[in-house]
């Protein structure tokens, strides 16, 4: 099997994150919960993680880091426990819905929200969010790389606009992290939300937001913390009060091996590995009659994708050709990112969408290619 679908989780792990993981789970206690060896290693090993993932985004100390099981509870933390009725909020069209629901979810209560539109090309005008901007604007919320079509937004420029006029600024970066350069601070970022089991390489149910210092976010869950038990309120302060309950120690652990791993190789070789293989699969299908690509290939870095169709054939039929005929995995549909589709005149269709890692290789593309090739030229006849 070629695995190709990178762009939701990716499959192919460094062998230390699978072992990291089963190690945890024969002798990790409940971190924070007691003083014996197996709680203090568990808090040992999370420490570590949020120590290294805060460098790895140029943050604010490890202890800004909470974490979450996913990017999808991050975003609703971050959104939820930042704006209320009567804000207005700037996003984009080019977000996936662990965006757009929290939002359209804060509207029907009473949120101003602005959706700046993206071209044929699922690109945005970054001035369009400035113009946006209005005496009640609170916060914007933007992705750094689309799930999509893998074009990058120029989130440093965004970073200039909220912080001159004062405003929040709200990162989603699913498809970046562990790939992309992240300076949280050059970049004027106040909330990062991130997931583990894409490009940060490491285990499903691990995923995080990183907070600036002076951020306080209401916590989208309260509860159980390992302190001031008697207090009738959760605590308040970074990064318990983002943290209700038992967290994924195991699955952490796993994540702490992937970032050992990035840091080892280092991120501008996993990059230029995954550009390579992007670069050599566009070539090969790009000019393939039928064929039609959506995004901006003219500028990299870039995401690791790229999403097509062949004429007006069904998408998920094609994806799953692709993977019948020729054992390639894909993803079809709308990808959770509704707005985009309707931008590139996809929503009925959707999109087959090739995602890679710098565990992919160059025969693998090959394969992939040849495969676009002759579904494309099979729909010809």
């Amino acid at each position: 099997m070629i695995y190709l679908d990178n762009a939701a989780t990716t499959l192919r792990k460094p062998p230390e994150v699978a072992k990291a993981v089963v190690e945890a789970m024969e002798h990790m206690g409940n971190a924070g919960r007691g003083a014996y060896s197996e709680s203090l290693g568990a808090l040992r090993t999370i420490y570590w993680a949020r120590e290294k993932l805060s460098n790895l985004f140029h943050g604010f100390g490890a202890m800004s880091i909470a974490f979450t099981a996913n990017a999808t509870q991050s975003l609703n933390t971050a959104i939820l426990g930042s704006f209320k009725p009567g804000d207005h909020v700037i996003t984009t069209a080019l977000e996936h819905n662990s965006v757009l629901r929290p939002l359209y979810l804060l509207q029907e209560q009473g949120l101003k929200l602005t959706i700046v539109d993206a071209d044929k090309n699922g690109k945005i005008k970054i001035d369009d969010i400035a113009a946006a901007i209005c005496e009640n604007t609170k916060g914007v919320v933007s992705t750094h790389v689309s799930n999509v079509t893998g074009n990058v937004v120029d989130i440093e420029k965004i970073g200039e606009i909220c912080k001159k006029n004062n405003i929040l600024f709200i990162v989603d970066a699913s498809q970046s992290a562990g790939i992309l350069d992240i300076n949280m601070k050059e970049m004027n970022i106040d909330i990062l939300c991130f997931t583990g089991h894409k490009a940060l390489l490491g285990p499903q149910g691990t995923g995080g937001i990183c907070v600036r210092e002076g951020i306080t976010i209401e916590p989208l869950l309260v509860g159980g913390s390992g302190m001031d038990s008697f207090s009738k309120y959760h605590p308040d302060k970074m990064p318990t009060s983002l943290e209700a309950g038992t967290i994924n120690s195991h699955g952490i652990a796993g994540l702490l091996a992937a970032l050992n791993y990035i840091e080892k190789i280092g991120i501008e070789e996993l990059r230029k590995r995954e550009e390579g293989l992007v670069k050599q699969f566009y070539q090969g299908v790009f000019g393939i009659p039928g064929v039609t690509i959506y995004g901006d290939f003219s500028e990299f870095p870039r995401g690791a994708i790229v999403s097509l169709n062949i004429r007006d054939y069904d998408s998920a039929s094609v994806s799953d050709q692709l993977f019948d005929v020729y054992g390639i995995s894909t993803r079809s549909g709308a990808h959770c990112a509704p707005l985009l589709h309707e931008a590139l005149g996809t929503k009925e269709q959707g999109a087959v969408r090739f995602s890679f890692s710098s565990f992919n290789t160059e025969d693998e593309v090959r394969t992939a290619i040849e495969a676009v090739k002759e579904l494309a030229k099979d729909e010809e006849r």
